[in-house]
């Protein structure tokens, strides 16, 4: 049987005890088992990869007439988040801690979604890691299936190449100039302008 191609390496990065706290006390308070439809009566959006979440919870405090879904593989980023999160007393903000390919397949309706947030994905640089690029044809048919029509798609990229592809990925949807919310500063963009890279946001309709 062929394991499917991930996007992401799970590190082995350390759990803090606050973090651990969190993923055991607040997981069923905040987060969203795998497999459990995602609903909302509100416009709904799901960032892929939210990280560490700092910019998951800015976007999420800025617009409480919408629901936020973040969707993160690692514990620390989830466990992070999590008591952001509590301190903050978010109601508007749930996590899953899962593939987010999967989330997308298997928990989120067609056309449910008013927007998805992609900040800094992986881009696998090296030639032979491209097929590991969560942006392929398979990819942009989902987001397609699952946006609103007139929903967005909100990409940051700090690798020239990476939004290239990115753009050559989506010439079939419609162009836009911004995105659901302002993108606050990320610990990604800052290292990235730190090496001179430079930042660029690209925004796609679903049309």
């Amino acid at each position: 049987m062929n394991r499917p191609i991930r996007s992401f390496v799970l590190r082995q990065g350390r759990t803090t005890p606050a973090q651990q706290r969190a993923l055991d006390e607040l997981a069923p308070r905040y987060g969203i088992p795998f497999g459990e439809p995602i609903v909302s009566d509100k416009p709904l959006v799901l960032e892929i990869g939210s990280g560490m979440g700092e910019t998951t919870l800015e976007i999420a405090k800025a617009h409480p007439e919408a629901d936020f879904v973040a969707v993160e593989v690692h514990g620390p980023g989830v466990g992070s988040l999590l008591n952001r999160s509590e301190t903050d007393g978010l109601k508007n903000l749930r996590l899953v801690r899962h593939d987010a390919v999967e989330v997308l397949e298997r928990m989120v309706a067609d056309g449910s979604l008013a927007a998805v947030h992609l900040f800094f994905p992986d881009p696998w640089p090296k030639k032979r890691h491209h097929k590991r690029r969560l942006v392929q044809p398979a990819f942009v048919s989902l987001l397609r299936q699952k946006l609103k029509v007139g929903g967005v798609l909100h990409v940051a990229t700090d690798w020239p190449e990476y939004a290239t592809w990115i753009e050559e990925a989506f010439a079939g949807w419609e162009k836009a100039s911004r995105g659901f919310a302002e993108r606050p500063t990320t610990k990604f963009e800052a290292r990235g302008r730190k090496l001179g890279h430079p930042i660029r946001d690209l925004y796609f309709r679903n049309s």
